[in-house]
């Protein structure tokens, strides 16, 4: 529970505002400062604005936020804070709430003693966000008044002004993106509901409300009294799980909170979100491998005493070296949060956290505690030790099944497959494959295709569902494997997908357009997201689309994707037409299917994006995953939407 701490003794006023340099430049060269001027910049300004009131509920001064999307894609947020100080900054001689709206890096988070912790990816604060849009405005409730200003494309047009009495404290920010500067100012709920979701279950007891005046029907509240215990619950809703309560701790060491909440299902996939001061670290970081490394080792410690109840049933073969990391975290669901003054995030996105010293204290305080919890807890150890064992011995059985086919046919696993039929283009920029369901249509395709940048590898039936798998099964699938071995990558090896290894730019999924292709196309993309994330992530992964009907008339051919456009055409002809309903691609001649489906002149591809990964996570477990009641009530929800069903 957040608790407001009125009596604290810091103070918050001008005084801890510093100033680093202007605001010119934000406009000049916006992706500099938010990444992009597209969707991820757009919703990285909401990001910000949300992110100060999020910086007051960590530091215990707010405990309600309000974020309001209005129909003309402006946005309000509104908290209950301290608000933001009005009194003169010493340097600037501007009231200090005008200081932070107009100048870079302007704000109580700069060493100033106001805030404790803070978020933000890359710090660029409320005044970037003021110098993006058209308009904003601010109204700043403290010191039993409310004050207000406006500004126009980062310049003030208003003085700070007082405009009501209250006895409430807090901030409200409403602005909208200049459109001179975004390539679309259409704000999307999903994108937004997300983050909120994320930041509700990362900082316990805040209530985060969500209004959305274009679609009422999406309004929700955020409010998770139990933090990230909760968080690991949502997540393994809809799986069996080995124990019912998530284990949870807490810790803090040299000014750095960690929190960590795990609990293992019956599934063969590990999840592990990590968190530092309420960023997503997609690429983890120190925080992750220390995490990794004491989950480790407590467990083959425990394994190793001799003390324990049953500890005979555990003196198996092959136990000798110990279990490795991917046997332990089978079937895991955890997330780990950690609050540091100084974070230092690395990599390609900015989002791995690189401070040494986190390492150390996460695995010190996470081996301390669930030691004692083992010792407390004999029966959730043992379902843990016992599952983890199963993994080693999968892991020893494909392994050895592997040694036995390199003896057998005396080839490297990591040869191409014999049934793919490569392109010449050398460089991978210039090259796409196509992943074709059935010989039938492969045939078409391979001779259909521009040999010189597309590569066909046709599949063979329906592959294996990996969400049911354990990876040694999916590794071992003569089609799983196919695929992987043809896009170059190595898979299952380490925990990250290294894409410069990556034999092409594109891979596209092309299936008939049916049920059974959709069925394929499902199973293909969950062995992506599971196994294969960062291409999906990337944007590396399309899905064909290939036409529903042919339409001949005139000695003409045309082709439809959906009965709405056929229609709207034969109204404009007399009875002197053909139609051709398609059900699958090898209906179509090699000439067709290049016309249609893979000239990159002609055809439609849709790239496969990932907005929310928690719904996406969500999504998979429940239609592709071991229980069976949450994908019968999908169904029952769903299907009045269902226009034609081919059976």
């Amino acid at each position: 529970m957040v608790k407001n701490k009125a009596n604290d003794p810091v103070q918050y006023t001008a005084k801890q505002i510093q100033v680093l340099e202007g605001l010119e430049a934000a406009r000049k060269r916006p992706s500099m400062y938010i990444g992009s001027t597209g969707s991820r910049g757009l919703h990285h300004l909401v990001d910000e604005v949300v992110d100060n009131s999020i910086d007051e509920a960590m530091a215990g001064y707010c405990n309600k936020i309000k974020v309001i999307l209005h129909t003309d894609n402006s946005v309000t947020v509104i908290d209950n804070g301290r608000g933001i100080p009005v009194d003169i900054h010493n340097i600037t001689k501007l009231p200090a709430v005008t200081t932070v709206l107009t100048k870079l890096h302007a704000g109580g988070k700069f060493g100033s003693g106001s805030y404790q912790v803070s978020g933000g990816l890359h710090g660029v604060g409320v005044s970037v966000v003021n110098a993006l849009s058209e308009w904003l405005e601010v109204t700043v409730s403290r010191d039993k008044k409310v004050y207000w200003q406006r500004f126009e494309r980062g310049k003030p047009v208003s003085e700070l002004e007082v405009i009501d009495k209250t006895t409430k404290t807090g901030t409200q920010i409403t602005y909208r993106s200049d459109p001179e500067i975004f390539e679309d100012i259409n704000v999307n709920v999903d994108i937004v509901a997300h983050r909120l979701k994320e930041l509700a279950f990362l900082n316990a007891g805040v209530k985060i409300e969500l209004i959305d005046e274009r679609e009422p029907e999406k309004n929700t509240v955020f409010h998770y009294e139990g933090g990230i215990v909760e968080f690991v619950k949502y997540l393994n809703k809809n799986k069996d799980v080995l124990f019912s309560k998530p284990f949870y701790i807490s810790g803090k060491k040299d000014d750095i909170e960690i929190e960590i909440a795990i609990q293992y299902n019956a599934g063969y996939l590990e999840n592990v979100l990590s968190f530092a001061n309420n960023i997503h670290t997609e690429e983890g970081g120190t925080h992750l491998a220390g995490f990794k490394t004491a989950l480790t080792k407590t467990i083959n410690d425990y394994l190793k005493n001799d003390s324990i109840p049953n500890a005979k049933r555990y003196s198996l073969k092959g136990l000798e070296q110990g279990l490795l990391g991917n046997d332990v975290r089978e079937g895991l669901t955890a997330v780990i949060s950690v609050k540091l003054l100084n974070p230092q995030f690395e990599g390609q996105t900015k989002t791995k956290l690189g401070n040494s010293e986190v390492r150390g204290i996460v695995s010190s305080i996470l081996n301390e505690k669930l030691s004692g919890f083992f010792i407390e807890n004999p029966d959730t150890i043992q379902k843990i030790l016992d599952k983890s064992i199963s993994a080693l011995k999968a892991r020893e059985a494909a392994r050895r099944a592997r040694e036995l086919v390199r003896q057998k046919n005396g080839f490297s696993l990591g040869a191409l497959p014999g049934k793919l039929a490569d392109c010449s283009e050398k460089d991978p920029l210039h090259r796409e494959l196509f992943l074709v369901e059935g010989d039938s249509a492969g045939g078409s395709a391979k001779q259909g295709r521009d040999r010189k940048f597309q590569a066909i590898l046709p599949l063979r039936g329906k592959i294996l569902n990996v969400e049911k798998a354990r990876i040694h099964k999916v590794l071992t699938n003569n089609e799983i494997r196919a695929i992987i071995t043809a896009s170059g990558l190595q898979v299952g090896e380490d925990d990250e997908l290294d894409l410069s290894q990556l034999r092409y730019h594109k891979i596209i999924i092309m299936t008939d357009a049916d049920v059974d292709g959709e069925h394929i196309k499902t199973l293909l993309l969950t062995l992506f997201y599971r196994y294969m994330r960062k291409l999906v992530e990337e944007g590396k992964i399309f899905i064909a689309r290939p036409p529903l009907y042919k339409l001949s008339y005139n000695q003409k051919n045309e082709y439809f994707y959906n009965e709405e456009e056929l229609q709207k055409k034969i109204k404009d002809l007399k009875g002197n037409y053909n139609i051709q309903r398609y059900k699958g691609l090898g209906e179509m001649n090699p000439a067709q299917l290049w016309e249609t489906t893979m000239n990159p002149e002609t055809r439609v591809v849709k790239r496969v994006e990932l907005e929310d990964a928690l719904e996406a996570d969500e999504m998979f477990t429940m239609l592709m995953g071991g229980k069976v009641e949450p994908r019968k009530e999908f169904i029952y929800q769903h299907s009045a939407e269902v226009l034609e069903l081919d059976v």
